[in-house]
């Protein structure tokens, strides 16, 4: 969630299931930024939800096991997940709609039941992303029958990434910075001293008092994102649950982390090195520093560990 000074313009809205921020430079460019990212929103709603009916994605889960036609940007977001699941090891996995359904994330979170009865999730076998067969050039996929996608987090982060491009362009360049829940990506040129982004537990409005455990940071480039074992919970037969799962057992991972967040060229290089930390565990940290990676890890003890350049922190008048 982005936190920021009050020279620049901001708008607020929800769309694809989280809360949206965008915000501009110039307070002349902020209806026209607006409808630039809602636009944006919309076409991938229609493409990717796992929650409309009439989505190209819930069409491909409806689907015989043969080739399935499929729009331009249906094809780049599978395309982004399965490079996921490829650079993660499968630790980022598009194949556990089914499972995620089973442990009750089965329609818009703001509708999902909070408390409900025990649920029975059946073993699936490990690496099923594998399986899938992408045709960009034909615009084609084929799913194997069983198996139902959830492009999930790298979808979000995808869209923002498509959302700043696109403000890019219609803002000739102008400073911009677009916010869909804990996925935040950079337009244009920053302020002199950056944005200003505020990394912390648990989405919610940029402008209440920052909670335990979060942080400020100036960020002028590229893409942050966060993913937390804290966010999206419910409880199944009073079971916990929350929308990180384990591919290797299909039900909620049992992390060692309640919170991590990253920094990278793209908002979807760093969802995809935030989602596979939390699955990953002890051993993540060590993964980021090998790969570079600009990360702060939060402990469920609330111990707090930072790896490679994570940006600097700003400080936020009480």
């Amino acid at each position: 969630m982005a936190r920021l000074a009050d020279r620049f313009a901001a708008t607020d809205w929800r769309g694809l299931g989280c809360d949206v921020r965008v915000v501009v430079v110039s307070e002349g460019d902020l209806a026209a930024a607006r409808e630039v990212v809602d636009q944006t929103l919309a076409v991938i709603d229609r493409a990717c939800s796992r929650f409309r009916d009439d989505s190209e994605l819930v069409q491909l889960g409806r689907g015989s096991g043969g080739p399935m036609p499929l729009s331009p940007l249906l094809a780049d977001a599978i395309a982004a997940a399965l490079y996921a699941a490829t650079v993660t090891g499968g630790d980022v996995d598009p194949t556990l709609g089914a499972e995620l359904e089973a442990v009750g994330y089965d329609r818009d979170f703001v509708r999902v039941a909070p408390d409900g009865p025990a649920v029975t999730v059946v073993s699936r076998p490990v690496s099923a992303w594998r399986r899938i067969e992408l045709d960009r050039a034909g615009l084609t996929v084929t799913v194997p029958v069983g198996v139902r996608l959830d492009l999930g987090a790298t979808a979000k982060a995808y869209a923002a990434d498509l959302a700043a491009r696109r403000l890019e362009a219609a803002l000739d360049g102008r400073g911009a910075l677009v916010a869909l829940g804990g996925d935040i990506a950079i337009a244009g040129g920053p302020p002199p001293d950056g944005w200003s982004v505020r990394v912390q537990d648990v989405t919610g409005p940029a402008e209440a008092p920052a909670p335990e455990h979060s942080q400020t940071v100036a960020v002028r480039r590229g893409g942050v994102a966060t993913s937390s074992t804290s966010a999206r919970r419910w409880v199944r037969g009073g079971r916990v649950m929350h929308h990180i799962l384990d591919p290797r057992t299909g039900v909620p991972v049992v992390s060692p982390w309640r919170t991590v967040s990253a920094a990278a060229a793209t908002c979807l290089e760093a969802n995809i090195a935030t989602t596979a930390a939390i699955v990953r565990g002890t051993a993540a940290v060590a993964w980021f520093e090998r790969r570079g990676v600009a990360g702060r890890f939060v402990s469920n003890d609330g111990d707090v560990v930072l790896t490679g350049g994570w940006p600097a922190a700003v400080a936020v008048a009480s």
